[in-house]
This record gives structure tokens, sequence and C-alpha cells, in this order.
């Protein structure tokens, strides 16, 4: 199931466009990216329902994204192992470039979180982004649509070739912002394909800090830098699954299975042109 494996590749690079002046105040979530890659289960997050990630004014607009694969670790190979891993360090130091925006939404979540928050919030266009990172990693044959739930932008579901679709939802998030030009948060999804005749499901970490950098107006250089942690952890309903835990109590944390670390650079689509084909570069 060549394509399967493909598909585990791509959910890590599902990035969920999270983004440095000053020194930063110890946070949990820098903390978790200082203590890769010991992580020992999950982090501490807030369960959401229909309230969608909220960026800084910073991240307003069109960019050119680039992010590359700079470590790789199974932590508790070779006994479990994901079955895309091996086949991911072709990847390593390979950047990846495609297009993505961020854009104004009036606020979403119950009816009393919007009351107290009446002005429209700046957000990541979810399908959009979708649609550009999967074409970038899969082709624009393989791609036939990125669709977000209307009811829960929590919720994306990818449309693929031969009736195969990857369904993604974020069950649980935090956020910080450790100084005025930082914005670090972590979520955590659950994932499902489906197209086989088993069902395929695992769960993703992301967490990510993300700096806005000094430069001069006409620098090419980055306007935003990103440090990005994405951990696979096995459901449930995995046979592996309790190999994972910290212990053999039932009810002790799991581990991740595979983590992957990228590098990721933002150039605003104003200084540089944004009008070429995603594509895999190197």
């Amino acid at each position: 199931m060549k394509w399967k494996w493909r598909l585990v590749w791509f959910s890590l690079l599902v990035l969920l466009w999270l983004f440095c002046s000053g020194i930063a105040a110890a946070t949990p979530l820098l903390d978790r990216l200082t203590d890769y890659p010991n992580w020992q289960g999950k982090p501490a997050l807030q369960p959401v329902q229909t309230e969608d990630l909220v960026y800084p004014d910073w991240f307003a607009g069109d960019w050119l994204v680039t992010t590359t694969l700079v470590d790789l670790q199974a932590p508790l190979g070779p006994q479990v192992v994901t079955p895309g891993f091996e086949a991911n360090r072709q990847f390593l130091d390979r950047p990846i470039s495609f297009q993505v925006r961020f854009v104004a939404a009036q606020p979403s979540g119950r009816w009393w979180s919007r009351l107290s928050r009446p002005e429209p919030q700046l957000v990541s266009d979810r399908a959009y982004n979708g649609q550009q990172l999967a074409k970038a990693y899969l082709g624009d044959r393989s791609v036939l649509a990125v669709k977000v739930d209307p009811k829960n932008p929590n919720r994306q579901i990818t449309l693929l070739r031969g009736d195969k679709q990857l369904v993604s939802t974020v069950v649980a998030r935090a956020t910080e912002i450790p100084t005025a030009g930082e914005f670090a948060t972590s979520e955590f999804f659950k994932q499902e394909f489906r197209g086989t005749p088993q069902l395929y499901f695992n769960e993703v970490e992301n967490t990510t800090v993300y700096s806005k950098q000094k430069q001069g107006v006409n620098s090419l250089e980055p306007e935003i830098m990103a440090d990005q942690i994405t951990a696979i952890y096995l459901s449930p309903q995995d046979a592996d699954y309790f190999k994972t835990l910290v212990s053999e109590n039932p009810l002790s944390p799991p581990r991740p299975v595979a983590l992957y670390r990228y590098r990721m650079e933002f150039r605003g689509c104003k200084r540089v042109s944004c009008d070429f084909n995603a594509s895999i570069e190197g």
C-alpha cells in the first residue's frame, strides 16, 4: 500500500500554521521543544470543539513557505517503528515550498464565546493552505480537493484519487506568547485514512514556536521563522499501542513512536514572487 505510507508522510506535513525579539521567558511549550527528543507522553492541552486557532496580526496576508525536515527520531525503535519512518529519510534536508494565507474571519466557537470576541480574528485559510501543501507533496494529479467542515474548522478532509480520504480533526490545543514577536502553539489531532479494506488511524501532535524576524525593507530573508516538531502516536486500536506506554499501567501516558523536526521560513508574497508551482526542491 505505497499510497498509504505517502499519506503518512503527508500527514506529518499538515502544518497547522502556528508562529523573536527579546529574551523569551520559559513556558511549557518552549520547554517541550527544549526537551526534544526526550518526550515522555503527550503535552497538557485544552480540549477544543469548534474554536479555530487565532494568530497574531503579523501573520496576515499571503506567504511563500519553505519547510525543511532537519531531524527525525524513532524513540522506541527498532521494536516499534511506524511503517513509513525509514522511507521518510529521503526527505531529510530537502526544502518543500508552497503558498499559504491567513485571513480575517468572524469568531468561531459557541455563541457565548463569540459575544466576548465580536471583532474578526486572523485564522488560517485551512482549505487553501491544506490543498497547497497536499499538492506540494503528492502532486496535482493525486489531490482532488481539501474541504473544511463548515460547522467545525478543526475538521479537514483531503480527497484523493481512487476514492481515498484523509480525515484530520484537531481535538486539543494550547497557545502561548513568550514575547511580543513570538507565537507558540501545540495542537493534537486524530487522523483517519479511508479507502482501504481496513481503516488506518493515528494520532499526531504539532508543537511549534514562530518568531517574527527583524529585517530591512528590501531583504529577501524570511520574515517569520519557525521550529516545529511533529510527533506520531499510535492509536489505542493499534496492536503495538501498549508497548508505547511509559509503564505497564494501562492508564500511563503513551510515548511517541516517531518524531520529525522542521525548520520553516515564511516570506511575504509582497516581497517575493509567489506565482509558482508548489514543489519539493533540491
